[in-house]
């Protein structure tokens, strides 16, 4: 790994018992940038065994910094973003790999328009490398909060071939200027998991930036490995998550119509479906998520 300053880039990655995810992440790393120099960031959020200590000692290249609590999605981004040398910053779940040298393509078209101001790559899912997991997003409707993934589930055959604009990065891989922190500020930390990226690229629109796909760069993600689909983890965060969403962004007319829709509408069909397929401690988590919104400060 090319450590002499000044560097190019911060990758920025956390780690929560995923130990084997991150040394497969970290390893194809090293193995693919060639012409970049580099910095590896593990924030490891209170994983059980020990794990950032392994990690250290197995890449003493790496900077980990061991948070004694679990920070969630943003806080522990945060935590690394405060240690990043390099000019830009790329956010990388830890559940990814590259299979090639495309990083730089990332920064390539970031250095082409200044009013670029966030690029995702092309996301292909690990365990179908010939699927497309993410090649942008739809904007989100105001009142139901639900949006579309471009090209998501369809196979790859060549059509995402230049850059284009889109709503929205995808947190599981996304590059942005470390300069840009100063303007936009931290990644919100009161979602602690999922939405939290959402809320930034809407904080980033808003001040007049652009968000972009580079499809020249790949990056193959194993989907939820860390919260699992379809878990009560993801669930209570889903469900109070985006009530929080709209608390934050929409406008007053917006927001509350969203709410009765939310709260009215989709909580009421997702508890029953739970129930009726006896997915008891999702029904649960779904309702918690609610009640867990109404009482949040």
């Amino acid at each position: 790994m090319q450590t002499h300053s000044p560097l190019d880039l911060s990758i920025i990655t956390i780690n929560y018992n995923g130990y084997a995810d991150t040394c497969e992440m970290v390893d194809s790393l090293n193995k693919q940038i060639h012409n970049l120099t580099y910095e590896i960031i593990i924030v490891d959020n209170a994983s059980q065994n020990s794990e950032a200590l392994l990690l250290q000692q197995k890449y003493p290249e790496c900077i980990v910094i061991a948070s004694e609590k679990n920070l969630g999605f943003a806080g522990g981004n945060n935590l690394g973003i405060r240690q990043a040398q390099g000019r830009y910053l790329l956010l990388l779940n830890n559940d990814t790999y590259f299979k090639d040298n495309s990083i730089h393509k990332l920064i390539d078209l970031m250095e082409t328009n200044p009013r670029i101001g966030m690029v995702s790559p092309l996301i292909k899912y690990a365990q179908d490398e010939h699927t497309i997991q993410y090649a942008g997003f739809t904007p989100l409707s105001p009142i139901t909060l639900r949006n579309k993934g471009v090209g998501c589930g369809d196979p790859d055959n060549g059509q995402y071939a230049s850059a284009y604009r889109t709503a929205f990065a995808h947190g599981a891989a996304m590059l942005l200027k470390k300069d840009f922190i100063k303007i936009i500020g931290d990644m919100p930390e009161n979602y602690f998991l999922y939405y939290e990226e959402m809320d930034w690229c809407t904080h980033l629109s808003k001040k007049g930036y652009e968000i972009w796909v580079e499809p020249r760069c790949i990056v193959y993600h194993k989907e939820s490995a860390s919260a699992g689909q379809n878990s009560p983890l993801k669930a209570f965060y889903m469900t109070r998550n985006r009530l929080l969403y709209a608390r934050r962004n929409l406008l007053p007319i917006q927001r509350w119509l969203s709410y009765l829709y939310q709260l009215g509408i989709v909580l009421p069909k997702d508890y029953i479906k739970y129930k009726i397929s006896k997915q008891n401690d999702l029904a649960k988590a779904t309702w918690q998520g609610a009640k867990a919104f109404i009482t949040l400060k």
